[in-house]
C-alpha cells in the first residue's frame, strides 16, 4: 500500500460509499460532511489526489456525456484494490492525537495586547460561530439519517454537533473568566 496524505484517504473515504462521484460532487459531499471534524479539500486537492488514487489502481474513472447541453464530466468509482485500501488504513492505521489549532484560543493567550473588550468580541464572534455550526451540523444529522449508507457519517455529525456545542459553552465560560478576571485586575 503506497503511503498516502490524509486527504487522499479522505477522497477515497468519500467514493467508498459506493457511488460514482464527479469531482465536484466529491467536493460538495465534503463540504456537507467533512469540514465539520476534517477540512473540506479544495477542488484543486480533489483532483489532484483523483490523479494519484486513480495512479494506484484505487480508483477508475470515465468520461459522462452532459444531460442538457454543457460539457462532457468525469466521474470516479472505487476499485476493489481501493476499497480493501480504505478499509485496511480505517482499521490498521495508528490513531494520531487531533491537533489543536485553535485561533481564539491564541488570541485569548495574547490577551493582555487586545484589552478585555476586544477580548470580549472576540469570544462572541467565536461562540455565534460555534452556535452557527452547531446548528448546521444538526441540521444534516437529520438529512444524514434518511440514508442507511449514511449511519457513520451521521454518528460522526452528532460528534460535530457535540462539539461545535462544547466549543459554544467553552466561549461563554471564557467570557465569564474574562469578566471575573476583570474585577481582580487593578
Amino acid at each position: 500500500m503506497p503511503p498516502l496524505p490524509a486527504t487522499a484517504w479522505a477522497v477515497l473515504g468519500l467514493l467508498s460509499f459506493g457511488e460514482e462521484l464527479s469531482g465536484y460532487d466529491l467536493k460538495k459531499w465534503a463540504d456537507w460532511s467533512l469540514r465539520f471534524f476534517y477540512w473540506s479539500p479544495s477542488f484543486s486537492q480533489i483532483y489532484g489526489e483523483l490523479k494519484r488514487l486513480e495512479r494506484a489502481g484505487y480508483v477508475t474513472a470515465r468520461q459522462v456525456a452532459p444531460q442538457a447541453g454543457g460539457r462532457d464530466k468525469r466521474v470516479y468509482a472505487i476499485t476493489e484494490a481501493g476499497m480493501a485500501a480504505v478499509r485496511d488504513w480505517a482499521r490498521e492505521a495508528p490513531v494520531e492525537p487531533p491537533v489543536l489549532k485553535h485561533g481564539v484560543m491564541l488570541r485569548l493567550w495574547l490577551g493582555h495586547l487586545l484589552g478585555p473588550e476586544r477580548m470580549r468580541e472576540v469570544l462572541g464572534r467565536h461562540r455565534e460561530y460555534a452556535e452557527t455550526m452547531r446548528r448546521r451540523a444538526a441540521a444534516d444529522v437529520e438529512g444524514a439519517r434518511t440514508e442507511e449508507a449514511w449511519a457513520y457519517p451521521a454518528l460522526t455529525l452528532r460528534w460535530a454537533e457535540r462539539y461545535y456545542a462544547s466549543e459554544r459553552d467553552l466561549a461563554d465560560a471564557m467570557l465569564a473568566d474574562l469578566e471575573e478576571l476583570e474585577r481582580r485586575l487593578p
